[in-house]
């Protein structure tokens, strides 16, 4: 929380204090993609690749663990841009007809 307060003294004597206010950071989400049995393995790292700006060694190791342990993560973003993540990804995998899950949960 960034806190901010200031002090102004008047001719007269009197002295204002301005209000204190407090900013929180938004919450962030974590995008997961899930694994099936259906999607291959060469597009979940075209997906890493193009939506999350991995690199192919990088995106091959989260597909690895996707693969293994059910589940692996994206990355962490505000809720807005997990959520357009989620959609984007879910929508390329529909188009080229492949059932690739991706959802987002609450960072804690």
């Amino acid at each position: 929380m960034i806190r901010m307060a200031t002090t102004t003294r008047k001719q007269d004597g009197t002295t204002l204090e301005a209000q204190r206010t407090g900013v929180r950071r938004p919450p962030l989400y974590r995008v997961l993609l899930l694994n099936d049995d259906f999607t291959p393995m060469d597009f979940v790292v075209v997906v890493l690749q193009k939506y999350f700006d991995m690199d192919r060694e990088r995106a091959t190791q989260i597909m690895l663990q996707v693969h293994r342990e059910g589940m692996g993560m994206c990355g962490v973003f505000t809720k807005d841009v997990a959520s357009t993540k989620v959609e984007q990804v879910v929508s390329y995998a529909r188009q080229h007809q492949h059932p690739l899950a991706c959802v987002m949960e609450e960072n804690e």
